[in-house]
Parts: structure tokens; sequence; C-alpha cells
């Protein structure tokens, strides 16, 4: 019994290096995949969060599904938090890049119109958040946004021309009105008649897709895709 035993031990050994090997090489199999994925940041409020939808319905969530049918490598990472406002938004900035995204895409100002906030007001905070990214050399997709109706033709007109305006100033790419084809269809629409359901952020994922695809583009040729 006794002369069997260097030979089991040393069959583990082996049995247990190899083990260790494969480990080693699926670990940097793992890491090799990580760093060449890009980390695509959704930040912005509710509309980005997913208010009232499961997970996998999310704008998030919906948009990286799409981009991988598409070929991409990519996360994108849910930064939305329900009920932010421009100042908000502002606020929690640095906190939200720690996860240390290649890109961003920004959704902000429907409760600044829901709530009246002065459109100057609205301007200088995302101005400060637009030239936040910019001194972190981060490639940015400005979503925008337009006023309810019912605040009036001035105030409408003053709040939704000041995102293209961002826009031409900071040099982002520009999506011109993030609910495009969802806003005020009901089938396309929670029951609040203001957050989408998941047809609606179908609709949105859909339309936004070529320009998420070419802020990608830009994240590539970016000087740190690989971090």
């Amino acid at each position: 019994m006794r002369s069997f035993l260097p030979s089991l031990r040393f069959g583990g050994l082996r049995r247990c290096c190899f083990l260790l090997i494969l480990c080693a090489l699926g670990t940097s199999g793992s890491l090799a995949a990580q760093a060449s994925e890009v980390r695509l940041l959704a930040f912005g409020d509710s509309l980005v969060h997913g208010y009232g939808l499961d997970e996998q319905d999310t704008f998030p969530a919906q948009l990286e599904a799409a981009l991988r049918e598409r070929g991409h490598q990519v996360q994108v990472i849910n930064g939305g938090n329900s009920g932010d406002t421009s100042a908000a938004g502002l606020a929690r900035l640095n906190w939200a890049l720690i996860d240390d995204p290649h890109a961003i895409i920004v959704v902000l100002g429907a409760n600044d119109a829901l709530r009246g906030i002065e459109p100057a007001e609205t301007y200088a905070n995302l101005s400060s958040l637009l030239s936040d990214l910019e001194d972190a050399d981060l490639p940015t997709l400005l979503a925008g946004m337009m006023a309810p109706r019912n605040m009036g033709a001035e105030y409408a007109a003053e709040f939704d021309s000041l995102f293209p305006r961002l826009a031409a100033e900071h040099d982002l790419l520009f999506y011109p009105f993030f609910l495009e084809g969802v806003a005020a269809d009901p089938e396309l629409n929670q029951s609040d008649g203001m957050h989408p359901n998941s047809a609606g952020v179908s609709t949105i994922v859909a339309s936004i897709l070529p320009t998420v695809e070419e802020l990608l583009t830009r994240a590539a040729d970016g000087p740190d895709t690989e971090s």
C-alpha cells in the first residue's frame, strides 16, 4: 500500500498544476476580452434608469443587446438616477465616472422642463457638465429634450434650443430628441404618459443606434480604449 503513495502524489500534483494552468489561461482570456470591451456610460434621469421597467427592458440593457447583436464588444453602464435635474446630474458626475467609461451618453433636462426651471439655469448646468467631460477627454453624445407644450410657447422655444446650442458649442455628437417617435404615444408609454414602456425603449434604441455607433467609433479612435 505504501509503495503506491509516491506515484499517486505525483499524479495528483501534475493534475493540480494542469488545472492551475487552465485557470490561468481562462483568466487571461477573460481579462483580454474585458480589455477590448468598450465601456459606455448612459448617464441621465429616469429615462435612462428605467423607471417602472424590469432591468432587461431599460435603455442601457436594450442598447447593449442591440450593439452586441451588431458585433460591438460593449458594456453599457446604467448611470441613470430617477428624478435627476441637470443640477443633480452635474453634482454626481464625478461619482458616476468611477466606472472609468470610454464614452458617455448624456440624457438630462426632462425634469428641468417639468419643474419649469429657467432654461438659462439648465444651460449653465449642462455646459459645466459637458466641460467636465471635455476635460476628462470623454467622447460624448448629447441627447436633446423638448419641453412640454403646456409650459408655453416662449418657454418651450428657449428650452428646446439650448440642446443644439450646447452640442455646437462643445462640438459633440447630437441626437436631437431622445423621445423621438415615443413621446405622446400611449402604446409606447407607461400609464403615466411620460415614461416609455419596453416597446417605447426599443423604439428609442432603434432610432439612436446609428449615432451611438458613431460614438463608439470615436471612442475606439481615442487614446484610452484599453485601460
